[in-house]
């Protein structure tokens, strides 16, 4: 049977390679819709979770919805990437980072689809998601699998569909936000909104996979860049004596020609602080020089140290040193309410501190202990909030702003607070100290 008649009778098969923020959601959502999802991931705790114990280690999917996915039979997991030949579609869902050296890491991309290549048949689609440069699928993942003797548009098909997935986001989940598709061929494109109509509301068709290429890199860029530019002026106008929060309040009445954009301790998240790298990489291809992208990064890579500097002020303003202070960071994720690490600002604050010589702990129920990182390898873990343990520390550090805080406990219970995201705008102390 045609792939494009198995698509129109809910009967083809998709593979999924990379079970994480990505991969995780989009394969409960085909699944919902009794379509057949075979999970590919190269941890085995995470496919034991799936199978065995039909449990979530993600915080906000429910365990409940894996189990009752698995129990259909309509989504497994393996480790066992031979399989790749019982799927009609496959989908890569897997890391883009950074290397050491800040260039891009297609590494797990392309290893990917070397796997794919071995075991892949005719009449398959496959899509990458990852974020990456344009030029990647028709040029670096089209290369691989062209070597298997078949021939794009006619052999198999291959678009990309950038992700957006964003965790906990309690207005828009995985079915609802549009999904733009580029194929390397019209028919390639075609075949990739057949698949993707199937579990997603709107499908957002382009030209081609350049285009979705940019089209992801051109939405992170600008968030990016904004960012810069009000963690810029947070440091013009706190030197300025004036409250970065209170303009940005008053500048969003302005009922057009304003977005507001928010200031922090620095980027965090797969996307945003990874993927205009990209783009600055490869545009020095084509001897461009991304001027303008290039400075908004340094700008957000540089907050991290301009929160360590609040620190050591608000320190010696208290006649204190950061060598041997005691440091509490409130917030390791990300962002507000959930357990994603990835790239977050808190990490590199534990490493600055750390430095210095201060002895650093954190609160985060979401993420009870620090797991093993590529750039990081500190040992720690959550420490409960109480009136003891605050009393503690020299310095409560807010990073990331979770709910849950009770701000006026914290507040009455700490030496000092210094506040990236003035979770404490509402309280009035000489504790407090913006950053």
């Amino acid at each position: 049977m045609e792939l494009t008649e198995k698509i129109k009778q809910n009967k083809f098969k998709v593979g999924i390679i990379g079970l994480g923020y990505v991969g995780l959601p989009l394969a409960l959502e085909f699944s919902l819709k009794n379509i057949k999802v075979l999970g590919f991931d190269l941890d085995a705790e995470k496919v034991r979770k799936i199978n065995k114990e039909k449990k979530s280690y993600i915080k906000h999917i429910p365990s409940e919805k894996i189990r009752k996915e698995v129990n259909k039979k309509t989504f497994t997991a393996t480790t066992d990437f031979s399989r790749i030949k019982e799927t009609d579609v496959v989908i890569i869902c897997v890391p883009t980072p950074l290397n050491a050296n800040r260039e891009p890491d297609l590494s797990y991309v392309l290893n990917s689809t070397k796997e794919i290549a071995k075991y892949m048949r005719k009449g398959q689609l496959i899509s990458l998601e990852s974020t990456t440069y344009p030029g990647t699928t028709d040029e670096d993942i089209l290369g691989i699998l062209e070597k298997t003797g078949y021939r794009i548009g006619k052999d198999f098909y291959l678009c990309f569909s950038p992700e957006r997935e964003d965790p906990n986001n309690p207005v828009y989940s995985t079915s609802t936000i549009p999904k733009v598709v580029g194929g390397v061929t019209d028919k390639c494109t075609k075949i990739g909104v057949k698949v993707y109509s199937k579990v997603i509301e709107k499908v957002v068709p382009v030209s081609n996979a350049r285009a979705a290429e940019a089209t992801k890199l051109l939405e992170n860029i600008y968030r990016s860049i904004n960012i810069a530019l009000v963690n810029e002026l947070k440091t013009v106008f706190d030197r300025m004596e004036i409250d970065i929060w209170e303009v940005i309040r008053a500048a969003s009445t302005k009922p057009f020609g304003f977005t507001p954009f928010y200031p922090g301790p620095g980027l965090g998240g797969h996307c945003i602080p990874i993927d205009p790298f990209y783009l600055t990489w490869k545009a020095r291809e084509y001897e461009i020089s991304t001027k303008f992208i290039e400075l908004a990064g340094e700008v957000n890579t540089s907050m991290p140290y301009y929160v360590v500097e609040k620190v050591m002020f608000a320190l010696n303003t208290n006649f204190k040193h950061i060598n041997g202070a005691k440091i509490l960071i409130l917030g390791l994720a990300y962002k507000r309410d959930i357990d994603d690490i990835r790239e977050s600002p808190s990490l590199k604050l534990i490493e600055l501190l750390q430095d210095k010589g201060a002895k650093v702990d954190y609160n985060d129920d979401y993420v009870t202990e620090i797991p093993k990182l590529r750039k990081y390898t500190f040992n720690k873990k959550s420490i409960k909030i109480t009136k003891t343990s605050l009393a503690k520390y020299d310095v409560v550090l807010l990073s990331t702003d979770h709910s849950y805080y009770d701000y006026g406990y914290i507040l009455r219970n700490s030496k000092i607070i210094v506040d990236t995201r003035n979770a404490f705008g509402n309280f009035t102390s000489k504790k407090i100290y913006k950053a």
